[in-house]
């Protein structure tokens, strides 16, 4: 079998998730025995300062017998973040005036009033 040949038989189910840099990848492949597994790639590009940039991969393989536990916890994890923070997406990427909850805020009245404060020492007094 040539190679192109095997590129065809390997591309039987494609899907593509853009998210920002990152791409995600759910491509169904066959085993040498024509069985059908998952791969989940992750891709993220990185630029160089000089305009150059690369990708980094991340893959990871799914197969038949163990969709349906994957199924269940992955249903499981994305609840629980849904229903412990909701689906408000927080975060410095995507909010520019977000703060995190332990930063405080001072106002700029706050600020003129603290420049003007004077420390006095109970020997002053």
């Amino acid at each position: 079998m040539s190679e192109r040949e095997y590129i065809e038989q390997e591309e039987i189910f494609s899907q593509v998730l853009r998210a920002g840099r990152r791409t995600y990848f759910f491509d169904v492949r066959a085993t040498k025995a024509g069985d059908y597994y998952l791969t989940v790639t992750e891709s993220k590009k990185f630029t160089h300062d000089d305009g150059s940039f690369h990708y980094k991969k991340h893959k990871i393989y799914l197969y038949k017998e163990d969709f349906n536990e994957f199924n269940e916890m992955l249903a499981k994890a994305t609840s629980y973040i849904i229903d412990e923070k909701g689906e408000e997406v927080i975060s410095d990427r995507h909010q520019k005036d977000y703060q995190k909850p332990s930063e405080e805020v001072v106002t700029e009245e706050e600020k003129k009033s603290t420049e003007s404060f004077t420390d006095i020492d109970f020997e002053d007094i």
